[in-house]
């Protein structure tokens, strides 16, 4: 840990010493949330999100705030590991053409509903309260197994353990945003109506609300739905490679969502520990932290530190807006530095600099931010990028 604010209701615990101002005003508005329990942990990629930095985790006493597990409910990444021990760049490429024609990347979805067998099992005990989920079904079958856009990628990558991985970074498209719009503006009106002082992107529920135990059963479910999501893309990027490569075996399977709410105990109390761009990290808890698709990403362990929540960090951070990026970075220079690596990387014209590796943070040093919450087990450097 770098740092402790103590000037708040709670304190605030930093992993970093480069918290944006507009961020760490965030931070402060979590630590005196009227629920808010013990601290505020703010990871090493922490960055200024809407109402609750990335990378920050609330513990919640009786209550849950949509916005503090984001639109993108459930957004997480896997991992697989493979069997092969190299790919050569004409390799890839060919792999890469034949993900394109079996994921659909950015706003694209599935010309035809995907078998239900990939979609989550329906709940049946909270059947009645998932209305959203229920009117958003129809079009999330053919969301699911689809990439989307942003940071969301597909990646083949080399391992320090000298084999080749796949890793893959997505949420729950469509529906978990519908949800989350859908619940955020009910808790905001709620939380006006009970003259909580609150900033308004940190609305909330109470648990003796009915809007409450609605929320986390649509929330539950556009988690797994996110997880069907990462598992559908997986299955066809295992095609993808064999189609190429012919018979791979495939090992050590590792999901782990880092926009959730869980029910958990921390210091001696059942709470709600809410995590927004954060990665639970119980100890020996297999995880993933990504950089950026010119940078190292990690297979990691969990050490289960407590003052952080079991939590880590769940990628590199931002260092600039989407908006800056593509405004300031030079493309033909972020281009070259990913040509010179022999990166099949997913920038081609000055849209896609907000994906740029100079947009993020520097992850050998979030990674030695975090030495307290996590083990590194494999480094992984990447070979080819799919990005929406």
């Amino acid at each position: 840990m770098k740092d402790i604010i103590d000037t708040e209701k709670l304190p605030v615990y930093l992993w970093l010493d480069d918290l944006e101002d507009g961020a760490l005003l965030q931070a402060l508005d979590l630590a005196n949330l009227p629920f808010a329990y013990h601290h505020i942990a703010i990871m090493p990629d922490a960055h200024l999100g809407f109402g609750m930095p990335i990378g920050g985790v609330l513990a919640a006493d009786s209550a849950v705030v949509p916005n503090a597990v984001g639109v993108d409910i459930g957004c997480g990444m896997c991992s697989l590991r493979t069997n092969l021990r190299r790919l050569d760049k004409a390799e890839l490429k060919r792999i890469v053409e034949v993900i394109r024609k079996l994921v659909p990347t950015g706003f694209n979805h599935h010309a035809e509903n995907q078998p239900e067998e990939a979609m989550p099992e329906w709940p049946t005990k909270n059947d009645a309260l998932l209305t959203i989920t229920k009117r958003e079904y129809e079009k999330a079958l053919r969301q699911v197994g689809t990439l989307g856009g942003g940071n969301h990628f597909i990646e083949l990558q080399m391992g320090s353990d000298g084999f080749v991985w796949i890793m893959i970074h997505s949420g729950s498209r469509n529906i978990g945003l519908q949800v989350a719009d859908h619940y955020h503006k009910l808790a905001i009106d709620q939380t006006q109506k009970s003259g909580e002082n609150v900033p308004k992107d940190l609305s909330f529920f109470r648990d003796d609300d009915d809007l409450y135990h609605a929320y986390l059963a649509e929330m539950h479910y556009c988690i797994g739905f996110a997880l069907a999501n990462r598992k559908l893309m997986m299955e066809r990027v295992k095609i993808a490679i064999a189609d190429i490569m012919g018979d791979v075996e495939f090992d050590g399977f590792i999901n782990k969502p880092h926009n959730f709410a869980d029910t958990e105990t921390h210091f001696e109390k059942e709470v709600l520990v809410h995590r927004k761009g954060a990665t639970r990290a119980r100890k020996g808890e297999w995880g993933m932290i990504p950089g950026s698709q010119g940078s190292s990403s990690y297979i990691v362990k969990g050490l289960g530190n407590p003052l952080s929540f079991e939590s880590c960090s769940h990628g590199a951070g931002r260092v600039m807006s989407r908006n800056a990026a593509r405004k300031k970075l030079d493309l033909e220079k972020e281009k070259q530095a990913l040509d010179n690596r022999g990166i099949l990387h997913a920038i081609r014209g000055r849209r896609d600099l907000d994906e740029a590796p100079s947009s993020y943070k520097n992850i050998e040093k979030v990674m030695a931010s975090q030495k307290d919450l996590v083990d590194i087990v494999v480094t992984l450097q990447p070979l080819a990028v799919v990005k929406g």
